[in-house]
């Protein structure tokens, strides 16, 4: 027996021998793990990884951890020492209320929420009459499609070489192209392009992946571009996208789509290319199919700055004038795709849910084959992209 405690001892200072590992917490297992009321060295076990879960910031007494989401549950946790009342979290409407429970004698405390779908709020830690941190929660489920699925073949993506513009003289960009696995060079592709491409380049392609192989969009080639950068290191991107002119759609007709059919023949007619962007490029992305109807005919628009953003000299030049203009302007082959929320935007600008509305409204005034999903969003990307397989069907529907 004292020889088999020696070798016990011995794997332990050697570290061959080891004990199983608790998984990484999520929403749902810190939910079952304070359901079962944890107490003495069991508690302070859980304690520590709700620590460790959370970050450094879940002892600010400042500000608190940010929440952790996974699709509609949501998780929070803070530690405060010596409370005189437990906290809990509070939207700013008073509608939502979550008291967060101690665990076991620690000074952790924490607790996890199921929302509904679409659910956006500003929400704060409470504890007593003191109000710590905050900010703004919107919750969706992940689409099936904006996961990668067994069994679908990846499409490409490749980073360019770095654009040196002409059209906007003095800018730089980064860019990136997506070629889907069904591919053919014999076969011009369709083509879709992102504005603020860095991020959506992140995101697109296993959409696009995933629809293309199930013929619910056709095969598309992917563009993804970056705001441009000036010289001295500022951006370009508001001259790019906010803009009222015919600019960007040049940059893409005679730089970018030349280029990228270098190497990748694509189709020329309007109903096959696409364009998109969230923000400011949503607006950009509208701009080029007002401009260049019989180039682009497919736009994509989330959250979009249809607003006083590049007034001009007269401070009235700004893309707010395009919800009167669809009225007054004979109607374009264009179909559009709007997202945007009731928490959107409201600043010197103008208000954004109010400017899409205005935007929904002229379009149905006008007879557009138009789209517009509301819901209780802020200026974020999130309600877009659990939107996004949706968007894309009803874009490349009865598309030959």
């Amino acid at each position: 027996m004292t020889s088999r405690i020696a070798w016990i001892v011995t794997l332990l200072f050697s570290g061959m021998l080891f004990f199983p590992q608790e998984s990484p917490l999520t929403p749902q297992s810190l939910q079952a793990e304070l359901a079962r009321k944890p107490y003495g060295a069991d508690a302070e076990r859980l304690a520590e990884r709700v620590r460790s879960y959370f970050g450094k910031d879940i002892s600010d007494a400042a500000k608190g951890a940010a929440p952790k989401i996974d699709d509609l549950t949501v998780a929070w946790a803070i530690e405060l020492p010596n409370a005189s009342v437990a906290p809990r979290v509070s939207s700013d409407t008073g509608k939502f209320l979550l008291p967060l429970t101690r665990i076991g004698n620690t000074n952790v405390y924490a607790g996890v929420a199921r929302l509904a779908w679409g659910t956006a709020f500003k929400w704060r830690y409470e504890v007593g009459e003191q109000k710590i941190g905050g900010g703004n929660l919107e919750v969706y489920t992940t689409p099936a499609e904006a996961k990668e699925q067994a069994g679908i073949a990846k499409g490409k993506l490749t980073q360019m070489p770095k654009w040196a513009s002409k059209i906007f003289e003095g800018t730089t960009r980064d860019w990136w192209v997506y070629v889907p696995a069904q591919y053919k060079a014999a076969s011009p592709a369709c083509v879709m392009v992102f504005q603020d491409g860095q991020n959506a380049k992140n995101y697109v392609p296993v959409v696009f992946d995933n629809l293309i192989a199930k013929g619910e969009m056709p095969v598309t080639v992917g563009i993804f571009l970056a705001p441009g950068t000036r010289a001295d290191g500022r951006s370009n991107r508001s001259f790019e996208y906010d803009t009222l002119s015919d600019q960007y759609a040049r940059f893409l007709l005679e730089e970018i789509l030349p280029e990228v059919e270098k190497t990748y023949p694509l189709r020329h007619d309007a109903a096959s290319r696409a364009i998109g962007g969230i923000s400011s490029g949503g607006i950009c992305a509208w701009t080029v199919a007002w401009e260049r109807p019989n180039e682009f005919s497919k736009v994509l628009s989330w959250v979009g700055s249809f607003t006083n953003i590049a007034s001009g000299d007269s401070k009235r030049e700004g893309g707010h004038n395009y919800a009167a203009l669809i009225r007054k302007t004979p109607k374009k082959p264009i179909r559009i795709f709007l997202q945007d929320g009731e928490n959107d935007l409201d600043n010197a600008h103008g208000n954004w849910p109010l400017a899409n509305q205005q935007m929904a409204k002229s379009l149905a005034f006008a007879g557009y084959d138009y789209q517009f999903v509301w819901g209780q969003g802020f200026h974020s990307d999130r309600h877009g992209r659990a939107v996004l397989p949706d968007s894309l069907r009803w874009l490349w529907r009865d598309h030959k």
